[in-house]
């Protein structure tokens, strides 16, 4: 293109009152007419006061663009010469497919791995994350945002460079420390600062632990049913996994599963998700002897264990392994809220520098001063009486809930799992399609999840609905449920009949 040719064909798009910057405009129309083969190799384009005269614009503007398709290898340019179309055909890869034959082969080829295929198909994260009954979630209502503000106005108003910073390995050293006594006293946790490593969440502590413990089609064995977060981190990661049936006492594994010695053994002992059950002290002492005997790495997850209403909350299995198998996890999105994000993983002695640099390696941590306003927030106590005072306020939406359930329902549908937690599981009888039953209620503004969504063998599935109360507050819980239970019975096609609130 001429100086006018090329002229006539901008100002044919050039749209000045657009708000997009000329310069911006101009660049793009060139380099576009560039890539299309519009302005062909060699051909010279004008003089920046010939382009910009033509254009009515200043000569600065045209300059401007010149410079910028120079810089990305669009033009080239010599002193006296003028400015000329670069080569910009892409090089010939050797052994290329044909064109026509690459199109094809595209069309076939999915865009997901099949790790990322089955990663989404497993998906268990939800679209809504508020509202009654959703499991898992605290009431962040609660939380004293007051006190939290003011720590965190205190530490920000002094300059803290080494806070702004990428985290060391392990996570901030104060908060470490003060995380280690706290999980001495209150989970039973034998620890020292150096074991205790921060991560974002169980997520990020499962996923550590797996790719520095175990290889791609390593097992794994998970509870049956299981917790769909764990169970997809380590599915993600290329581990086969082998899910353990449960009974009252908790993972069950029988004498075919012990045959064969899986890397990892991923557990929730002291509050079984989602069933809840507590697993026993002889189910405990079996399973840390096994784990000895075969070099196998046993993952605590402890994700609630806190919230516990029928007694003092249990021992953490960690504390009773003396052959140091176990990487216990846990995180405060339960006791505190979920977009803290701030969660630990204590890693045997032997394991804790590799822990630490593993963790600065893979993900360099940041949110020092997050972690900054934590360590004041459990050193001055507020994490401990926090924890308290939501424990009593759980416990009386735990009981209402039930007394709700047994008016509705009697004995047809049994309450499990209610002892601890943020949660309760409300059996469906055998035929009931729970996953029809979810759907239900979400249409009356309800959500629930299926529990047999957790379940990895269809033919081991059990029907029934995970409620959360947590999040849902006294005066909400009655209402809530009332849609909950009409939902449930119309998908059951049918009325239970109630029992009178005054009968025993």
């Amino acid at each position: 293109m001429r100086s006018l040719i090329l002229a006539d064909w901008l100002l044919q798009y050039l749209e000045k009152g657009s708000g997009e910057p000329i310069t911006r405009q101009i660049y793009r129309l060139v380099q576009a007419a560039i890539l299309a083969g519009r302005l062909a190799t060699g051909a010279k384009l004008p003089s920046s006061r010939a382009l910009a005269k033509e254009l009515g614009v200043a000569r600065n503007t045209i300059v401007e663009v010149y410079d910028q398709l120079l810089a990305e290898g669009y033009v080239e340019s010599s002193a006296g010469s003028g400015t000329y179309i670069a080569d910009t055909t892409p090089d010939h890869i050797e052994g290329a497919i044909p064109r026509g034959d690459a199109d094809l082969v595209k069309e076939e080829r999915k865009p997901l791995s099949i790790r990322g295929e089955m990663l989404i198909r497993m998906a268990g994260v939800g679209q809504y994350q508020w509202g009654a009954f959703m499991p898992g979630l605290p009431d962040i209502s609660e939380f004293p945002i007051k006190i939290w503000n003011r720590i965190q106005g205190r530490i920000w108003s002094q300059p803290r460079p080494r806070l702004m910073t990428y985290a060391p390995g392990g996570g901030y050293r104060p908060l470490r420390r003060a995380l280690a006594e706290y999980l001495r006293v209150a989970r039973s946790v034998n620890c020292s600062p150096e074991q205790v490593i921060v991560t974002t969440g169980i997520h990020q502590s499962i996923d550590l632990a797996a790719r520095l413990l175990s290889d791609p089609k390593d097992c794994a064995w998970i509870e049956e049913p299981c917790y769909w977060g764990a169970k997809n981190v380590l599915c993600s990661l290329g581990l086969t996994l082998i899910p353990i049936p449960l009974d009252e006492e908790g993972l069950n594994p029988k004498a075919a599963d012990l045959e064969t010695p899986p890397r990892l053994i991923f557990v929730t002992p002291s509050h079984q998700y989602p069933l809840g059950m507590v697993m026993s002290l002889a189910r405990r002492r079996m399973l840390l002897d096994y784990a000895h005997q075969h070099h196998c790495w046993i993952i605590e997850d402890d994700y609630d264990s806190e919230f516990r209403y029928a007694s003092r909350p249990l021992a953490s299995l960690q504390g009773l392994d003396t052959a140091e198998r176990v990487i216990y996890v846990g995180s405060f999105s339960k006791t505190l809220f979920p977009g803290l994000r701030v969660g630990y993983l204590v890693a045997p002695p032997e394991l804790a520098e590799s822990f630490a640099r593993g963790t600065a390696e893979l993900y360099r941590e940041g949110q020092l001063m997050q972690q900054a306003i934590l360590t004041e927030f459990i050193d001055e106590g507020y994490l401990n009486s926090h924890i308290r005072r939501m424990r009593m306020l759980y416990g009386e939406r735990r009981s209402l809930l039930i007394k709700k359930i047994s008016e509705r329902f009697r004995e047809r549908m049994p309450v499990v799992g209610d002892n601890a937690g943020l949660h309760l599981v409300l059996e469906l009888p055998a035929d009931a399609d729970d996953r029809q039953v979810t759907a239900e209620a979400l249409s009356r503004g309800i959500i629930v999840r299926p529990l047999t969504s957790y379940y990895s063998q269809a033919n081991a599935a059990h029907p029934g609905l995970l409620l959360g109360y947590g999040c849902v507050t006294t005066e909400q819980i009655c209402p809530a449920f009332e849609r909950l239970a009409s939902a449930i019975e119309t998908s059951l096609g049918c009325t239970i009949p109630r029992i009178s609130a005054n009968r025993s």
